[in-house]
């Protein structure tokens, strides 16, 4: 029997500046390589080692995996034994691509995406009502519902197609088998036709009649086919009326509400890579070229009064702020308070205006109307460069994704929150019984992803920032982080 490796042996390692080195690592222990500048602590960890693990993993693959990952020369050694397959983590920044965030390359975010595809629920923004739409199944489990015996029939909407008439749509349902309609809470025999004048919103195509009973053995079976048909016939409306109640109970299988229809959630309704889930004003990079606060208020220490609206200066520009100090007592405005020191609601004021009070935004839209004057031109190019998309708010997703929601959350709520905080409300999430037996494997792997990326010390992140940004040490530790989250064992990992 095998006696298993517990330590790294090396012997006559030649790589660069390493003069035929031996030395046993200690296997599952933190061990630090030192040594003054051009000693060969690199070329031991990252040229020999490292490179000695990942190449023994490519050959164990399929020649038809090798020929995708390349060629990986043998590092200059005799000998290593005990080595496993290794992992590499240095002090660079992750990526460079300005689509790339802390979100994608932890891959917490596309997790987010399908867990908002598969359980997130639709909610209008004026009523808060939810978005649903109905399939087969649905409808048959409230038929289910029924007293035994109950009389109910399956109806769709009749509605006429245009260019025909009353007559030639009876024509064609007879055509089609069809033999009853239901108007004004009555049945009509379709022979019968000259009774019916013209159709409204009460007249129903008849699918079917039954009578409620489980005991059938091909009851459900008919129901659903019914069910099924009355959605066609319907043009995506079915309705189930109770005789002895006189009840209807309409059924939709659009996702619409109240006659206006929304994005159905899908992944790429919400990956701001995809051209369907961009924000159509930025197209997925979360800034535009357009007016940058940061020109327009350069010194935030500074008040209205004291010239801190940097492009309301000179003799013609000063009318600007003159209004503004006119009308400031009546909006209750503090133009001696310093720009940083504003509310939210006073810098919605000063940027926005009113039917009084000329803002910031007012005061470019007529430098863009007089664009014509070069004097107009030049000024407006001063104050612009790369802001913050207003529409997503920097998040790169399209306004309609902020109608999706999990325990009143969208997908938006969660990237702009930090790793602590994002961390403690998925603690806190509350889901129905649905919602947990959907999602239980991808809450899993969320939560874990994200206290690594909490227990690496980077708890103050967000997930849509960019990665670029990044520094070397922060890039160093997300990718610490995403490699505890990938849940193998075994590995050796070298940084440095």
């Amino acid at each position: 029997m095998a006696v298993k490796q517990r330590e790294i042996e090396i012997k006559g390692a030649r790589v660069h500046n390493l003069k035929n080195v031996s030395l046993t690592i200690p296997h599952n222990q933190f061990v630090v390589i030192t040594g003054l500048s051009g000693s060969g602590k690199s070329s031991l960890a990252f040229d020999t080692l490292f490179a000695e693990g990942q190449r023994r993993y490519v050959e164990s693959l399929s020649s038809y995996a090798r020929q995708f990952l390349g060629r990986f020369d043998k590092p200059d050694v005799d000998y290593i034994k005990g080595i496993s397959p290794a992992i590499a983590i240095e002090q660079k920044v992750i990526s460079n691509n300005p689509r790339s965030t802390v979100g994608t390359a932890t891959e917490i975010y596309d997790y987010l995406k399908v867990l908002f595809a598969r359980i997130g629920k639709t909610y209008d923004e004026e009523t808060g009502q939810e978005v649903k739409k109905h399939s087969v199944t649905d409808v048959v489990n409230f038929i289910t519902s029924f007293k035994n015996d109950e009389k109910y029939l399956i109806l769709a909407p009749w509605r006429l197609k245009e260019g025909i008439s009353t007559k030639k749509s009876v024509e064609i349902l007879l055509s089609q088998g069809y033999t009853r309609v239901f108007v004004n809470n009555e049945l009509v025999d379709l022979t019968e036709a000259k009774t019916i004048k013209h159709v409204t919103d009460k007249s129903f195509i008849v699918i079917d009649r039954l009578k409620h009973n489980l005991a059938d053995e091909d009851y459900l079976s008919r129901v659903a086919d019914s069910v099924q048909t009355a959605f066609y016939e319907g043009f995506g409306d079915a309705v189930v009326f109770q005789i002895d109640s006189k009840k209807y109970s309409s059924f939709t299988n659009r996702f619409e509400l109240n006659g206006i229809s929304y994005i159905e959630p899908t992944i790429n309704f919400f990956s701001f890579n995809n051209p369907y889930g961009a924000c159509q004003s930025c197209e997925g990079y979360g800034s535009i070229i357009g007016i940058d606060p940061n020109l327009v208020v350069p010194d935030k220490t500074k008040s209205v009064f004291d010239s801190g609206i940097a492009p309301w200066k000179g003799e013609k520009m000063s009318e600007w702020k003159d209004n503004l100090i006119r009308h400031a007592e009546k909006y209750k405005f503090p133009i001696h308070r310093p720009y940083a020191e504003l509310t939210k609601s006073e810098i919605d004021l000063l940027w926005k205006g009113n039917k009084d009070i000329w803002g910031i935004n007012n005061f470019f839209e007529f430098l863009q109307q007089n664009s014509y004057k070069i004097q107009y031109r030049i000024m407006q190019s001063r104050y612009r460069g790369k802001t913050l998309c207003p529409d997503c708010r920097g998040t790169r997703l399209r306004k309609e994704t902020n109608l999706v929601k999990i325990d009143g959350y969208c997908l938006s709520d969660f990237i702009l929150m930090p790793v602590t905080d994002l961390k403690n409300t998925f603690e806190k999430l509350k889901l129905d019984k649905y919602q947990k037996e959907i999602a239980e494997r991808l809450l899993l792997e969320i939560k874990n992803r994200i206290t690594y990326l909490d227990e690496v010390g980077l708890g103050y992140l967000t997930l849509n920032r960019q990665s670029g940004t990044l520094s070397g040490g922060e890039s160093q530790r997300i990718n610490l982080a995403t490699s505890l989250g990938s849940s193998l064992v075994g590995i050796h990992v070298y940084f440095r």
